[in-house]
């Protein structure tokens, strides 16, 4: 079992109530639910732009917990790893998971009972099935012309 969630910097249920340009950066921080699928790589069709999640994740998601294994320095490594901000997920919802709490958010949608901010527990998202916890195989294994083989359904 994890340990509950540290909510000394956030507001009460600030998610129902505060807009996401109006967060603290504390409260931005905790809308992750540490899924790990905004890290898998994603394919787009170039004719109709339909996105596709594939089990290949970045290589520097940590299989095990779903977290980044170096997130203050990720772009040293990951100059493309996505900076998501209230001014940007807009432009980036296309390629956002269906369960992403910034998504949900976004669209005026409530937080699913599992997300750890609702649970008070980290684990709960992992418990719920909805993470890639123990699904993923490092895109430093997979050549970039395999990523067709690795679609996969997004954990709902």
């Amino acid at each position: 079992m994890s340990d509950p969630i540290d909510r000394s910097d956030v507001r009460a249920e600030f998610w129902s109530h505060v807009p996401l340009s109006k967060m603290t950066k504390p409260e931005w921080e905790a809308l992750c639910d540490g899924c790990g699928k905004c890290c898998l790589n994603k394919l787009e069709d170039e004719d109709t732009g339909d996105v596709v999640m594939t089990r290949v994740a970045c290589k520097l998601l940590d299989d095990s917990t779903c977290q980044c294994s170096l997130y203050p320095k990720r772009h040293n490594y990951v100059p493309e790893c996505i900076v998501l901000t209230p001014k940007t997920i807009e432009d980036n919802m296309y390629w956002l998971p269906q369960t992403c709490a910034y998504r949900l958010v976004f669209e005026g949608k409530n937080l699913f009972h599992w997300h750890p901010l609702v649970s008070g527990n980290a684990q709960s998202v992992h418990d719920a099935g909805v993470s890639v916890q123990g699904l993923t195989v490092s895109e430093a294994s997979i050549p970039d012309d395999e990523w067709e083989d690795h679609i996969i359904e997004e954990p709902l």
